[in-house]
């Protein structure tokens, strides 16, 4: 009966649609292009909801069958240590997604034959609406199958000091801020989101202020904290998620390769589960870079990396397009990769459409659309064994 029920709200809606799309249409002829006035800007108001109400439907279709493909790993995305263990290497991509809807994620995934396990995130610390937990990104991940990753960023601007009163003034704020997080003056904030986690009910991976070691990116870098800070602030963050028994994290470590010092920011065997770090060629887009391979990024570092004997994640992987061929960059990548790294159990593609975080101008990683770049990728994927390639891949 629910069964019907829902079936005849359907064919409702289309019909709904079907006529609104049939005055939309008939309306727009009646109106000039050149002089639209009030009632050609409701037409086109109401075309716009009709091609909104058809991209949703058919949005809605691709997850479900995206979720039937992602079948395979619906009882190991409720395990936190069946994750940790994983025999295959797991695919993963944050992209510039908004809100509710991972559109863009799964016309990634369409071009490359994969279905993600893991979908990831970026959140920074904050007070206010924008800096919570954010429930409803987490709960559409988790709805289409995947498992959520969060990279949780610690600026610590955005605090006031009514509501955070042992915090210091802003404008000495990051000045050994993370020495303020470990002494519990933002825990306020901390144990609202472990509790929020803990609802979720599903594994959620968790980086916590990443490339804590390079002093020219982030404020809670070298600049201004030492390195015991961090492992402080880290190691105290995790505890007021135990405390709270948010024990569904999977907590990552993720040091930037370049500079080095891991064991001075490790924050140790029985903090951390997965060791991560990005893998990011920009080519010649930058003047401080170049036109770098992936082993040259990852594997001259993998050694140290493998020595924490930890599952590893490059969390941030991608190429942009000047400098080199990128389509010969992903094929040498993936080419006996498992054989290189057997460490590796997670790769999430860095796959946004106009970044400005680090260089003087937006660039792309988008590779949906570049076909010689996806049919590299597709063709040494085709070679992995299927004991280490995740299940469903074409």
């Amino acid at each position: 009966m629910a069964s019907s029920k829902k079936t005849f709200k359907r064919l409702f809606n289309v019909l709904i649609a079907l006529a609104l799309g049939y005055i939309v249409i008939y309306g727009l002829a009646a109106v000039s292009k050149s002089s639209k006035g009030p009632l050609g800007g409701f037409l086109e108001s109401m075309s716009n909801m009709v091609q909104d109400f058809e991209r949703d439907n058919i949005l809605e279709k691709r997850e479900k069958n995206r979720e039937k493909k992602l079948a395979w790993f619906k009882d190991q995305r409720k395990n936190k240590f069946a994750l940790l263990k994983t025999k295959h290497i797991l695919f993963g991509a944050s992209d510039d997604s908004k809100g509710a809807s991972y559109e863009n994620i799964i016309n990634l995934e369409d071009s490359l034959a994969i279905t993600f396990p893991i979908i990831h995130i970026y959140k920074a610390w904050g007070e206010g609406q924008d800096y919570e937990f954010p429930r409803n990104e987490i709960d559409a991940i988790v709805r289409v199958g995947s498992i959520p990753m969060v990279t949780w960023e610690p600026w610590l601007g955005k605090f006031t000091q009514e509501n955070f009163p042992e915090i210091a003034a802003p404008e000495v704020r990051n000045n050994h801020g993370l020495a303020s997080v470990a002494k519990g003056h933002y825990d306020a904030f901390i144990k609202e989101w472990a509790l929020e986690a803990k609802k979720v009910g599903y594994p959620i991976y968790l980086r916590v202020g990443h490339e804590m070691n390079d002093p020219y990116r982030y404020p809670w870098g070298p600049q201004n904290n030492d390195p015991s800070e961090y492992v402080a602030a880290y190691q105290h963050i995790r505890e007021v998620f135990d405390a709270v028994g948010a024990t569904n994290i999977i907590w990552i470590w993720s040091p930037h390769l370049t500079y080095g010092k891991f064991q001075e920011y490790y924050p140790g065997t029985d903090y951390v589960d997965v060791v991560a770090t990005g893998a990011l060629n920009y080519g010649t887009s930058t003047s401080w870079s170049d036109w770098w391979s992936f082993e040259q990024i990852f594997g001259n570092y993998y050694k140290q990396l493998e020595s924490f004997y930890k599952p590893i994640m490059i969390a941030e992987f991608g190429s942009l397009k000047p400098g080199g061929n990128r389509a010969e960059w992903f094929g040498d990548t993936f080419r006996d990769f498992y054989t290189k790294y057997p460490y590796v159990t997670s790769i999430v593609f860095f796959h946004y459409s106009s970044d400005g975080s680090t260089t003087y101008k937006n660039v792309s990683w988008y590779i949906k659309d570049d076909n010689e770049v996806t049919t590299a990728i597709k063709d040494e994927l085709k070679k992995w064994p299927a004991s280490i390639k995740q299940p469903g891949m074409e």
